[in-house]
C-alpha cells in the first residue's frame, strides 16, 4: 500500500510540460492592440446569439416587426 501512496505523489509533485509554459508565457506578454478579456468575449458571443435568433424570428413572422 505504501508504494501506491508514493507514486501518486511523485505524480502530483511532477513539473509542468514545457509546451504549457510557453502557452502560459505567450498569453502573459503584453502585445500591440485591444486587451479583450474573457468575461466581455463571453457577453458579446451571448449578444451576438440573441440577435442573430430575434432577425430570425422576425424573418419568419413569428414576431411581428413595425
Amino acid at each position: 500500500m505504501s508504494r501506491r501512496t508514493k507514486k501518486s505523489k511523485k505524480k502530483r509533485d511532477a513539473p509542468m510540460p514545457s509546451a504549457s509554459a510557453g502557452l502560459i508565457r505567450f498569453y502573459q506578454d503584453d502585445a500591440p492592440g485591444i486587451k479583450v478579456g474573457p468575461g466581455t468575449v463571453i457577453i458579446l458571443v451571448i449578444v451576438f446569439i440573441i440577435a442573430v435568433t430575434i432577425a430570425q424570428l422576425t424573418q419568419e413572422g413569428i414576431i411581428p416587426f413595425g
